[in-house]
């Protein structure tokens, strides 16, 4: 049985303390209020799974649109799975979000691509680049890269068949 995401949630965030074998002489108590109490970490908890299956709502409907009976099928075989999806989807995100923080990431500007895809295009096209290639000697180098690319390519299949030659009917 899947446990709801809010008691999964207060359960991971629970301050959790060594036991100890003797009580304490002197415990004080701590008025700072910086620290969340448990019933406002639930409340966070579950504003953040309505704000995640709402999301994930949105996201089936459109896959349904695009889909059609498929994307219908494939949501209602999602079943009690789609909670715990959820959950790790949201939590794959946030994830993502401090590394790309952290690290200062950000995408390449699309007019890289174009450029680079542009001076690919045009070396393929002209035939004076692999004359060129040819006198230089280069030509085996891009042969090799060709064919290391069509190896790993190859062992994708392989391993995504999980058989070394055909599909394992049975």
């Amino acid at each position: 049985m899947v446990r709801p995401f809010a008691a999964r949630l207060a359960q991971a965030i629970r301050p959790r303390r060594a036991p100890q074998s003797h009580p304490p002489l002197h415990q004080q108590q701590r008025f700072a209020s910086s620290t969340p109490s448990t019933e406002e970490l639930q409340k966070k908890a579950q504003d953040a799974l309505s704000f995640v299956q709402k999301g994930l709502g949105q996201a089936l409907e459109t896959g349904k649109r695009f889909l059609g009976p498929v994307g219908e099928r494939a949501g209602t075989l999602l079943g009690s799975y789609r909670e715990p999806l959820a959950y790790n989807f949201a939590v794959f995100r946030e994830v993502l979000k401090q590394v790309y923080i952290a690290e200062r990431l950000q995408p390449p500007p699309l007019s890289a691509f174009q450029s680079v895809y542009a001076s690919l295009w045009s070396r393929a096209t002209n035939l004076q680049f692999y004359r060129e290639l040819l006198r230089s000697g280069d030509l085996a180098k891009v042969g090799i890269y060709a064919l290391e690319a069509y190896g790993i390519f190859k062992v994708g299949e392989i391993i995504g068949r999980r058989s070394l030659i055909g599909y394992n009917i049975q």
